[in-house]
């Protein structure tokens, strides 16, 4: 019986110990002034019934022995964390002694603008946590007032934080084709080719140019003189549609090809009027 006594003895004490939790114990907060300060009591399970009022020149100051299960003892981690309604929060560490006793004091100066410009109360919670079996807690204490500087502004919200993510779809704009040139230049310049038609004939006329070989020379080589003629109003059309419509890669190949067919073409050709030129006709 006694064996059996003392074994249910120490599984229960296993099992304590393994449930045991950080808490805090002897916890007060005062706020005001050295000369007037206003000081609430709170437990792990009673929290300051009413809204702590935080001034602009007051300091909060928060005294508490933190325990782990009945022992006082220094956990790892500490904070007060200031809470406001949307989430936001500012956790300030307490400074703790081996013993267990530990302390966080608190002026507007030490509180963001986000929180410094809530209309809401804040909500203070004790944070307790360390390394081993025991578990950590998260208390709320009590709530804060902040009454601001009436001479003062209050700090206006700041902007939201940037935040990386998708963005909206880019649509590119691309720089528009390069443009003909007026149509009154291409006109003038149009005008003036043509105007060295006349001046072309009227030169081969006085240089001694003779038409009446016109079919002797088509009879002789027909192919070769008709070819070459087109060939050279062929480049003509395809200058103007590369000036007019085509692009580059588009009039090389082509050109390409009237280039070939005017070289074989002229080369018959110049081939009969040497021909003609050696048996004395002009």
């Amino acid at each position: 019986m006694r064996i059996s006594i003392a074994s249910t003895v120490i599984a229960l004490a296993g099992a304590a110990r393994a449930a045991s939790v950080w808490t805090f114990s002897d916890a007060s907060v005062s706020v005001g002034k050295a000369s007037d300060k206003a000081v609430e009591k709170f437990t792990s399970t009673n929290r300051v019934k009413k809204t702590l009022t935080l001034g602009h020149q007051e300091t909060l100051k928060v005294s508490l022995t933190t325990k782990e299960g009945s022992t006082a003892k220094r956990p790892h981690q500490a904070f007060l964390v200031v809470r406001e309604a949307s989430g936001l929060e500012a956790p300030f560490p307490l400074t703790i002694k081996e013993s267990g006793k530990a302390a966080v004091q608190i002026s507007q100066k030490d509180l963001p603008d986000q929180l410094l410009s809530s209309q809401l109360p804040l909500e203070a919670s004790l944070i307790l946590g360390s390394t081993g079996s025991a578990k950590g807690s998260i208390t709320p204490v009590f709530d804060i007032e902040v009454r601001m500087d009436p001479g003062h502004p209050t700090p206006s919200s700041p902007a939201a934080p940037l935040r990386y993510g998708k963005l909206g779809e880019i649509h590119h704009i691309f720089r528009a084709d390069p443009k003909n040139p007026p149509k009154i230049v291409s006109l003038v310049f149009a005008l003036a080719v043509l105007a060295t038609v006349p001046a072309l004939l009227i030169g081969w006329t006085v240089l001694g140019g003779n038409l009446s070989h016109a079919r002797k020379a088509m009879g002789k080589a027909p192919l070769s003189h008709a070819l070459f003629f087109g060939s050279i109003v062929a480049m003509e059309g395809v200058f103007f549609l590369y000036y007019s419509a085509w692009n580059l890669f588009q009039t090389l190949p082509v050109m390409g090809l009237v280039a070939a067919v005017a070289f074989f073409s002229g080369t018959g050709a110049l081939g009969e009027v040497q021909g003609r030129r050696l048996a004395g006709e002009r």
